[in-house]
């Protein structure tokens, strides 16, 4: 069973990795298809239902590209989809939530202090949360707000201000940013596969039986895409946020990640007004900066703390083994000089990932990373600062399996 936490902690790097490649090949053709759209030139003798065209330069070759508004006037013989990238993004996005979130809900997802549910059923909301914001965005959208661009995307941001603090109220800080950034990719990858691509297959599906095509189709699929282009920044915030508790673990954190993606939209409307040659709007980085500046701020507000920590019936059981003293001991003495609510290390001012090791309990709770990253690893501390010895790891080992 030690092995197969070695192999739990290569799965996640595995899945984790894999989530990487299909994020950028997803996040790459989504920016290139909306700077392409955006710099469509309409001059000159331009074919029948063409909406514009542009010439491109990559690697050593000219590329003529040309956009139909609706559709050509024949079915090509060779038609590109461009949708497993997304839908790879999610699936494997998934996967990495059960393998850490799930897998490791007693420590991952669920705080006590804020909400003390079993694992099953913070498993649950996480999952129904993901499902039930595609049907209210979706709502919104087919509503007649959806005619209305800007009063459709001021709602959509009240919608997700409200999940923001809702998760803070579910979950830890960390699970909370997670879900938040995956209940916001859950609606992207939602819009290829059951709105983009359908109303596509749609237009596809007219031009083989020699129907002219509906052009509501394509005007939704663009709504659409817009959307999953102004979503995009703040996502890759909060699915690397994890690695800062500064973002997820204060008090305001919610507040947080409500201006990032304030901040997200105003980047993508410098670069989309840019992509549309309607001059450089500059002042979005200025008021980008403003907002982070805030944002630093709000981070340094201290987390409001209640009750009395609880340690897990796992903890428990480790903390009453023979070696826990001499763990505690060493743990005390070469890592909770940085892993603590005060780090006592120069230039270190906050526990790095927020993992606290300065009490028993903290250390119980915390014994699978310690095993992993001090013991079977020489990952902690890093470069050896402290000092630990190969006859402290090898406790660290003998603890954590029992022996």
């Amino acid at each position: 069973m030690y092995d197969f936490a070695i192999f739990w902690d290569w799965l996640s790097f595995a899945a984790r990795w894999l989530h990487v490649i299909t994020a950028i090949a997803w996040i790459g053709s989504s920016f290139y298809f909306i700077a392409l759209d955006l710099g469509l030139r309409r001059q000159g003798q331009l074919p029948p239902g063409v909406n514009g065209e542009e010439w491109q330069v990559h690697g050593g070759g000219f590329y003529h590209i040309q956009k139909y508004m609706v559709a050509p006037p024949n079915m090509p013989e060779h038609l590109i989809w461009f949708k497993w990238e997304s839908y790879a993004t999610w699936l494997s996005g998934f996967f990495l939530l059960a393998i850490v979130y799930y897998a490791g809900a007693d420590l991952y997802l669920i705080d006590r202090n804020v909400l003390d549910v079993s694992a099953p059923v913070a498993i649950l909301i996480s999952i129904a949360s993901l499902g039930i914001g595609w049907l209210i965005y979706d709502q919104l959208c087919k509503s007649p707000l959806g005619n209305n661009d800007t009063a459709l995307m001021l709602i959509l941001y009240g919608v997700l201000v409200a999940m923001a603090w809702g998760y803070t109220q579910l979950f830890t800080g960390r699970a909370a940013f997670l879900h938040l950034g995956a209940f916001t990719a859950t609606i992207m990858s939602a819009n290829v596969f059951l709105i983009i691509i359908p109303n596509q297959k749609i237009v596809v599906a007219d031009l083989k039986a020699g129907r002219a095509p509906d052009p509501k189709y394509g005007k939704i699929a663009k709504q659409r895409s817009t959307h999953n282009n102004y979503l995009t920044l703040p996502v890759i915030f909060l699915m690397l946020s994890n690695h800062y508790p500064l973002a997820y673990a204060t008090e305001f954190n919610w507040v947080i990640a409500s201006l990032v993606f304030i901040i997200g939209v105003l980047i993508r409307h410098y670069f989309n007004s840019v992509h549309a040659g309607k001059g450089q709007p500059h002042w979005t980085w200025g008021a980008s900066a403003v907002l982070f500046i805030v944002i630093m701020w709000l981070s340094t507000v201290p987390a409001a703390l209640t009750g009395e920590p609880r340690a897990s019936l796992r903890a428990e059981t480790l903390m009453a083994s023979t070696h826990f003293e001499a763990v505690r001991d060493t743990v005390m003495g070469r890592c909770a000089m940085c892993h603590a609510a005060t780090p006592g290390w120069d230039g270190i001012h906050f526990a790095p990932k927020g993992v606290l090791l300065d009490s028993e309990i903290a250390i119980g709770e915390h014994a699978r990373e310690i095993y992993v990253q001090a013991g079977r690893s020489h990952a902690m501390p890093p470069g050896n600062v402290s000092g630990m010895t190969d006859d402290e790891r090898r406790l660290l080992v003998a603890w954590f399996e029992g022996r």
